[in-house]
């Protein structure tokens, strides 16, 4: 039997359940008398207890797995013995591996032994010594055994090897073109843990063991998945998967006959939201605009070409111009200035041509710290080559004074330097609404470069840098409870990157302190901005006041870009708003005219 750190050793429990209801396998038509069942061979045990013993088996090669230098080696599965706990296939390699062919219904000798496969493990495995071609009675009596068809996600182990057919829909969760990979889930999407569980907790080790128990790798490529599945949105539905159980390094793949049936997730409208003013986040996935002059490319992070600026702006435009909002909150934003020539000038030039083409107001503005027009040599806030920004429209907004920064660790050498700025609605005749406050932030992210300490990876599902997460959350509650913008008001937003998932210590600091989800207050289920290695999650986050949250009238995400493949991006000629960045905005509602 294989020895694997699998997924299937982190949720026995889970495993025990989920294998209950397996199919119950019947045994295919009669072996030669010498002949062993390869389930005997393979046993129930960690190792098998024919290793150094010679062995008799006969099936059919349903698989090539070669060797870690390279060697031929196949998979053979026999008519199967009637036991569910122990796999019906085994790891034909040596001399005379290299004779055999898929499909080839043969008699193979050789001595058992555990073969090195993957990280740290072994598969049973057979060094085939001679083969030989079965009868063609028998070969064609091999050729019609059924394959087993799987319900819910069953122990791999016992299924290396075979094949089987999945007797559920699939969830798309994320395309790997370069592997020839799909990853995808039973039993609906995977989640982050720490989107749903404490850091740590005996819940979010639950969930990640649910993750890796639903999990499932389909290999092939275009050629055996199908073009449009390597560009489906995550979300979309796989069935008829048909194929091969294939132990990888990193699990138990599944390699399909032939393509499976898709159903593609259809791309959402924008969100529409109640209230009298509307407020977005975005991050914008590194807008750069090279000297601003249509030279300086490639650039640092974005765009390397002036067509691929165009391309990025065009896509970005086309998704805030979709949200329609009265401010916009942005991060990842070139920090290059506020004069003409900037990025975030660039922007809202953009934005007003778009209104413009439409009949618009083409009143875009933006917030800056400084009193404008700005000294050429501003920059900011703070020195990293990426900032945050505040966007709005004039006619529906008035900004109070400058906006006001936060300049201290770990705000500038980690986390992006917080932004806010304080708003009145202008509602009809000019009049205006009661002062509120947009703070734009991005904490530092999860990449655990020079991470030191505490902020070092814990082993709990946060990552790296979750300490100076902390930090940064409790230093911008005391910041904002000191109003920086002199506005007066106690009508707080925070909202932007906070490269934390909903459940983990920045956001509960936060929580702990008065903050209130706004997605929580407009009772929206499952909100999601951001999908890594196939699992859902939030890390663009909008955190209320309690002054504020009675204003509220309604949050949502548009998936416009977490679910979509990068193929839809800028870089490779995607058109509309699609995969205009690898975030998707958020939307919220209030009411804040002057009644």
């Amino acid at each position: 039997m294989p020895r694997f750190g699998s997924v299937c050793a982190l949720a026995p429990c889970l495993l025990l359940a989920a294998c209950a209801g397996a199919p119950t396998r019947t045994p295919g038509p009669p072996r030669s008398p010498d002949a062993v069942a390869v389930g005997t061979v393979q046993g129930r045990e960690a190792a098998s207890a024919w290793v150094g013993r010679e062995a008799t088996v006969e099936g059919r090669i349903t698989a090539s797995l070669r060797g870690a230098d390279g060697a031929p080696g196949w998979l053979l599965q026999d008519a199967g013995d009637g036991e569910e706990a122990t796999s019906d296939a085994i790891w034909i390699t040596g001399p005379a591996a290299a004779s055999l062919a898929l499909g080839h219904a043969v008699r193979v000798h050789g001595r058992v032994y555990e073969a090195p496969h993957g990280r740290g493990s072994s598969l049973t495995a057979l060094d085939a010594q001679r083969s030989e071609a079965l009868p063609a009675r028998a070969g064609k009596a091999l050729g019609r055994l059924m394959p087993v068809a799987v319900a819910q996600p069953p122990q791999w182990s016992r299924l290396e090897g075979m094949r089987v057919r999945i007797a559920a829909p699939l969830t798309l969760a994320e395309r790997d073109r370069k592997r020839g990979r799909l990853l995808v889930s039973f039993d609906g999407p995977l989640w982050q843990p720490t989107e749903r569980a404490e850091p740590g907790s005996e819940a979010a080790r639950a969930i990640a063991a649910d993750n890796a128990r639903r999990r499932l790798s389909l290999s092939g490529g275009e050629a055996a998945l199908g073009a449009t599945a390597f560009v489906a949105r995550s979300g979309s539905r796989l069935d008829s998967v048909e194929g091969v159980v294939v132990p990888g390094e990193d699990g138990y793949v599944l390699q399909p006959d032939a393509a499976p049936t898709l159903h593609a997730a259809p791309r959402p409208a924008p969100p529409q939201v109640a209230g009298d003013l509307r407020i977005a986040a975005f991050n914008l996935e590194n807008l750069f605009n090279g000297d601003g002059r249509g030279g300086g490319f490639p650039t640092l992070r974005g765009a390397r070409t002036p067509a691929e600026y165009q391309a990025q702006l065009d896509k970005l435009v086309a998704t805030i111009h979709a949200l329609n909002p009265d401010v916009a909150a942005l991060m990842e934003l070139e920090n290059d200035g506020y004069g003409p020539e900037s990025t975030l000038a660039a922007l809202v030039s953009a934005l007003d041509r778009a209104d413009a083409v439409v009949g618009g107001a083409q009143d875009w503005r933006f917030a800056a710290p400084c009193k404008q027009p700005c000294a050429q040599s501003q920059r900011g806030p703070g020195d990293n080559p990426i900032r945050v920004g505040l966007i709005y429209r004039s006619q529906r907004v008035a900004a109070q004074g400058v906006a006001a920064v936060l300049q201290q660790d770990p705000f500038g050498p980690l986390a992006r330097v917080p932004m806010a700025q304080a708003f009145q609605a202008l509602g009809p005749g000019g009049a205006r609404g009661p002062a509120f406050v947009v703070a734009a932030n991005h904490f530092k992210s999860k990449g655990c470069g020079k991470a030191e300490g505490a902020d070092r990876d814990q082993g709990d599902g946060a990552s790296c840098w979750n300490a100076s997460r902390v930090d940064a959350a409790r230093r911008l509650d005391a910041w904002l409870r000191r109003d920086p913008t002199t506005s007066g008001s106690a009508m707080n937003l925070i909202v932007g990157d906070l490269n934390a998932h909903a459940q983990e210590a920045p956001l509960r600091t936060l929580y702990a302190a008065g903050w209130r989800d706004a997605f929580a207050v407009a009772g929206v289920q499952a909100p999601y901005s951001y999908v890594y290695r196939g699992e859902l999650g939030r890390l663009d986050h909008a955190l209320l006041s309690p002054a504020l949250a009675p204003r509220l009238r309604g949050a949502a995400e548009w998936h416009v870009n977490a679910d979509e493949p990068e193929e839809a991006g800028y870089r490779d000629g995607g058109g509309g708003p699609w995969r205009s960045s690898d975030h998707d905005p958020l939307l919220l509602g209030f009411d804040l005219q002057a009644h």
